[in-house]
Order: structure tokens, then sequence, then C-alpha cells
């Protein structure tokens, strides 16, 4: 996988299921700055819709989603 985005954190949810994923990523998040770009790694199908979803509630951007196989990954950047 090759991006040419800068990423400042990565988090790695495996098969995590989404209600644990988001909630972990929750928690990730709060420690960034706004701004700053996180990379998130999950095998879970449910998250492709979840995600999304999820990003536009909380006002971050979800920039991209790169699939390989049963593993997504998701670039997010941080909002207010």
């Amino acid at each position: 996988m090759e991006s040419h985005i800068s990423v400042d954190v990565t988090y790695d949810a495996g098969p995590t299921g989404c209600g644990e994923l988001i909630m972990n990523l929750f928690l990730t998040m709060r420690k960034m700055a706004e701004g700053e770009i996180i990379k998130v790694i999950s095998y879970d199908p449910g998250a492709r819709e979840d995600l999304p979803a999820w990003c536009r509630m909380q006002h971050h951007t979800l920039i991209n989603r790169l699939d390989e196989g049963n593993i997504s990954h998701y670039f997010i950047k941080k909002g207010k």
C-alpha cells in the first residue's frame, strides 16, 4: 500500500467490529490536534459505511479510502 498522504497517527483496528472501532477511534482522535491525519486500518466490511457516516457526524473529513481485498485503509483529517 503506497499513499502520498502524510499521516500523523496510525490506528490498526484489525477485525474489531464497528462499535468498538468507533469508540477506540474517538478516544484516539481526542488526543490529536485539528488538521492532523489518522490512517485507520480495518478488516470489518461494515466500516465501509459506518466510518464515512461517523466522520460526517463528528465534522471530520474522510480524505480517502483504499481497499486491498478485505482490508480497508481510511485517511481521516481531524475537524474541530
